[in-house]
């Protein structure tokens, strides 16, 4: 367990997101395996919500959830937060997360969100974004205890400059896309002379970090969601164990750059994969997150 900065709650190391495919039996499985932070994120799948529902009116003290919102005017805040609650039954949301705000968080924004907390509706706020110049600035604020920053082995950015100034400020660090969207374990996009890396390297890379505090999941299945669960087993990495992800890091990020540009039939396959991939799972965030890359 881990705590989300000094008025945060205290979380398992691992949070279980809600949009990638997970039924309620996985995340009932989930919370039995020592995960309690629960992320019902931008796509609030309903049977993800009716597990929560279940586990929060059986064992609400030790089930932490959060939510997300891209409310982009302040009276559209509190609804989201209500919406919610409304639909977990529950009393409050543990952790407000303001997400993907690359230019900043307006006053009159923030301010909506933090009354929310004055009304115990909102115990802990959180902030999401792809910048991180604006996640530095965005750490000196004392009414966010948390920062959501990208970071996995091919994107380390966040090591020179946002976990530094979470330090400095005492706020936490949740780490997302810690598999690079896949890309980590992708037999096309590694190394030849390496060993392909699993689910819970990934895992245990990130959370060897000592500004890591926890790291956002999205299994799709069982099987992704137990792997990814074997890196609280397997413990933290090793320097040689380090020093192998960064090669693999490195090496992922230089395919991408040196990828051929797409032609009409890329995009015409990459389009019937994308509609493909909706009819068989619905919208995903993992989806959504190809046009964030």
């Amino acid at each position: 367990m881990t705590k989300l900065g000094p008025n945060g709650p205290r979380v398992s190391r691992l949070a279980l997101a809600s949009s990638y495919g997970v039924t309620a039996k996985d995340v009932d499985r989930a919370f039995e395996m020592g995960v309690n932070f629960f992320f019902w994120g931008a796509l609030r799948r309903r049977s993800f919500g009716a597990a929560l529902r279940r586990l929060a009116a059986r064992d609400r003290g030790d089930v932490v959830i959060a939510i997300q919102s891209f409310a982009a005017r302040p009276w559209l805040v509190r609804p989201s937060v209500e919406l919610a609650r409304t639909r977990l039954s529950v009393d409050h949301i543990d952790v407000l997360c303001l997400g993907y705000r690359n230019e900043g968080v307006e006053p009159a924004l923030l301010d909506a969100a933090s009354r929310l907390v004055d009304l115990g509706l909102v115990r802990s706020l959180m902030v999401s974004s792809h910048d991180r110049p604006t996640l530095v600035s965005l750490a000196a604020e004392p009414r966010f205890d948390t920062l959501m920053v990208r970071y996995n082995a091919a994107h380390r950015g966040a090591e020179s400059a946002v976990f530094p100034a979470a330090k400095r400020a005492s706020r936490a660090v949740l780490a997302y896309t810690v598999t690079r969207w896949g890309s980590l374990l992708d037999a096309a996009s590694l190394p030849k002379d390496e060993p392909r890396p699993q689910g819970s390297d990934c895992y245990r890379f990130a959370l060897s970090h000592p500004s890591v505090d926890a790291c956002l999941f999205g299994p799709a299945n069982e099987a992704e969601m137990v792997e990814a669960l074997r890196a609280y087993e397997r413990g933290p990495m090793t320097e040689d164990e380090l020093a192998w992800m960064r090669r693999v890091g490195d090496a992922v990020r230089l395919h991408r750059r040196q990828a051929p540009p797409l032609g009409p039939r890329d995009y015409v396959r990459h389009g019937i994969g994308m509609v493909r991939s909706i009819a068989t799972h619905g919208l995903t965030e993992d989806l959504l997150s190809r046009f964030n890359r």
